[in-house]
């Protein structure tokens, strides 16, 4: 497919490298040997087996250019690409993860590899496989922060596949629509999971909190914030508590990361531009939970609703997205849909292979029929 001019792309091809995954705890503040350091070659292309995930592989993608914050000690950001296995196709979906997250859903690798795609997954910098000891987890002072290392995933995946899908989960669902409207001709499709497109809680609380989160984030943008969050939410899906998913709590905590007024601002910002009305110009599938709700204590709702957003607001602002969209509201769901009980996420999985075949397989059909008459 044709990309979109992406700038200093130049640039970001030299700085891949592969190297060992970071690890939060074999890491240090200073530098050291361990540290990563900037690769004086373009592209490597050796990719190492992934620490955390059997049989998956990942590359490591070095931003020597966007350099830690003072708090943050000496250093620079780094990004984590993840795939399954080398190329065996021509599709493949990218897929972007959520706020206190990092990539270990590898059924949801299986599940696009079954429809047809190579998988590869981004552990975004500040997250999961990327973060450093010493950064302040999930940080960003905007949604564009992304789009480097989001261009570089792209152009490495565009080199084996000439169709790819984007796809992304809460405030990864945030980035992924920015993004594709940001860079057009670039995405046969867009599969939003629970996009964090609107702010939930009261009225007051959505007046109030962008305003609070501009006017601190002036002068304390890093500061700690107290939050009142839902432990829940991570207990339904760990197997420790009363879940059925295996995943690291260092990296997707029960208690989630800090919250701070510039990544609150930064938060906001995308929600604004959402609401103005955003141009992706491919089909975009976004799938919510039936139901909100915000428990107290362990019980059915806890198991079968979102409770991290407002999916009534998510749902309103799913036509500001761009010319096409689809909403699939689906019962009994959790917050990440794909995480949900054996019956529910495979409804999610259908709905994902119907749009798939309406308006991206179907799509890309009459294409190549429409350029092959006008080469007649």
């Amino acid at each position: 497919m044709d990309n979109a001019p992406r700038s200093s792309l130049a640039t970001m091809i030299s700085k891949w490298r592969s190297v060992v995954p970071f690890s939060r705890m074999e890491s240090s503040t200073q530098c050291c040997d361990s540290c990563v350091q900037p690769s004086d070659s373009s592209w490597d292309d050796h990719w190492v087996e992934d620490r955390l995930l059997e049989g998956f592989q990942t590359c490591t993608y070095s931003m020597p250019s966007s350099t830690h914050l003072p708090e943050e000690g000496y250093g620079y950001l780094i990004a984590t690409l993840i795939r399954h296995h080398p190329p065996k196709r021509r599709k493949a979906v990218l897929h972007i993860h959520g706020w206190n997250e990092y990539f270990f859903q590898t059924h949801l690798a299986q599940f696009y590899e079954g429809l047809g795609y190579d998988f590869y997954a981004v552990d975004l910098h500040r997250y999961g496989r990327s973060l450093q000891v010493g950064e302040l987890p999930g940080y960003m002072e905007s949604v564009e922060d992304y789009f480097e290392e989001l261009d570089a995933c792209v152009e490495v995946i565009s080199q084996d596949h000439d169709c790819v899908l984007l796809s992304g989960h809460s405030t990864g669902g945030l980035t992924a629509a920015i993004y594709a409207s940001d860079r057009p001709k670039s995405f046969a499709g867009v599969i939003l999971n629970a996009p964090w497109i609107d702010m939930q809680g009261s009225a007051l609380f959505r007046a109030l909190t962008p305003l609070i989160a501009r006017g601190l984030s002036v002068t304390s943008p890093m500061m700690v914030l107290p939050a009142s969050e839902n432990h829940f939410y991570v207990q339904s899906l760990h197997e420790s508590y009363y879940g059925e998913w295996d995943f690291n709590l260092e990296l997707k905590k029960v208690d989630s990361q800090p919250v701070r007024p510039g990544w609150i601002r930064a938060v906001v910002n995308g929600h604004d531009r959402v609401g103005d009305g955003l141009h992706i110009d491919c089909p975009v599938l976004v799938a919510t939970s039936a139901q909100s709700s915000d428990v107290t204590h362990w019980c059915e709702e806890a198991a079968s609703t979102d409770l991290a957003l407002d999916v009534e607001r998510i749902a309103a602002r799913v036509p500001m997205l761009g010319w096409h969209t689809t909403l699939v509201r689906i019962k009994g769901a959790l917050h990440d849909v794909g995480l949900s009980r054996e019956e529910v996420r495979e409804r999610y999985f259908e709905e994902i292979r119907r749009w798939e075949l309406a308006y991206v397989r179907s799509r890309r059909a009459q294409e190549r029929y429409l350029k092959e008459l006008e080469e007649i």
